[in-house]
């Protein structure tokens, strides 16, 4: 049995589902993206729609649904300690295509394979499409990841230390790991690599390969933070969290593949 919305073009009901939501955040009380950054949003999710369809959709408002709502987490207590998110957490172009460039890549990767057709559920085989479809899951399960444990680890972390000396620093410094943020950010890893196995995108063992990924990724992209960022003004947030999405990504295909091809 299929809908109506089986049959239409994916583009165009992209464009007007999208604009339609585009409106309302437009006049919503509480910002959650900047005017611009609602432009590049609605400029991502039409992508998202028309290449993946609302399985890809389902994934990326999954992660911008909780990742603005693990921002807002302590609002009050890490702006009065100068360590919050700029502008409350409002997400700007730069904040949307740090994260969701990688994701972006693979969708298109996987329409392009696909011929611009929504891609059917599938267990996981060493081919392209699955594969990017798994790289598309993972990058996201990356960001939040990395997203929830900065965040919580700034609210929460009772013991903050920088990776790469386990040395106690301030919470919010650059490369600052904590207990409660780790923990956090797996738990977030495991919830949205679960929403792309439910929706059909990834296998279930896919999902313990996005979870491995995310915890490789976000923990290179401490060491980053602790050693690189500070050293080069070109490497902002918003560069690492591309390298840090695309390790992601990159991880959880080579890992898929290698055990693909030994089995």
């Amino acid at each position: 049995m299929f809908s109506l919305i089986d049959y239409a073009n994916p583009w165009l009901v992209g464009l007007g589902l999208n604009t339609i939501l585009l409106g309302l955040a437009g006049i919503a009380p509480k910002k959650l993206l900047t005017p611009a950054g609602l432009f590049h949003a609605w400029l991502l999710a039409i992508l998202i729609w028309g290449t993946l369809g609302w399985q890809g959709y389902a994934v990326v408002m999954f992660y911008f649904i909780v990742g603005s709502g693990v921002t807002r987490i302590g609002m009050a207590q890490k702006e009065a300690e100068g360590i919050a998110e700029k502008r409350s957490g409002a997400r700007g172009p730069e904040n949307v295509w740090g994260s969701a460039l990688i994701g972006a890549l693979c969708a298109l990767g996987v329409g392009l394979l696909s011929g611009f057709l929504v891609p059917s559920p599938q267990s996981l085989v060493p081919n392209p499409q699955s594969l990017l479809l798994l790289g598309y899951v993972a990058s996201f399960s990356t960001k939040l990841a990395d997203t929830t444990a900065s965040e919580v680890g700034k609210a929460y972390g009772k013991s903050t230390f920088l990776i790469t000396t386990l040395q106690p620093v301030p919470r919010g410094t650059e490369g600052a790991i904590s207990l409660e943020g780790t923990l956090a950010g797996i738990v977030a890893s495991v919830a949205i690599a679960l929403v792309g196995w439910g929706v059909g995108l990834i296998d279930l063992l896919a999902v313990v390969w996005c979870v491995l990924a995310a915890f490789i990724a976000t923990n290179i992209e401490s060491v980053i933070g602790a050693t690189l960022q500070s050293k080069y003004t070109w490497l902002t947030n918003e560069v690492v969290n591309i390298f840090n999405t695309l390790i992601g990504a990159i991880a959880a295909v080579l890992v898929a593949w290698a055990w693909g091809m030994g089995h």
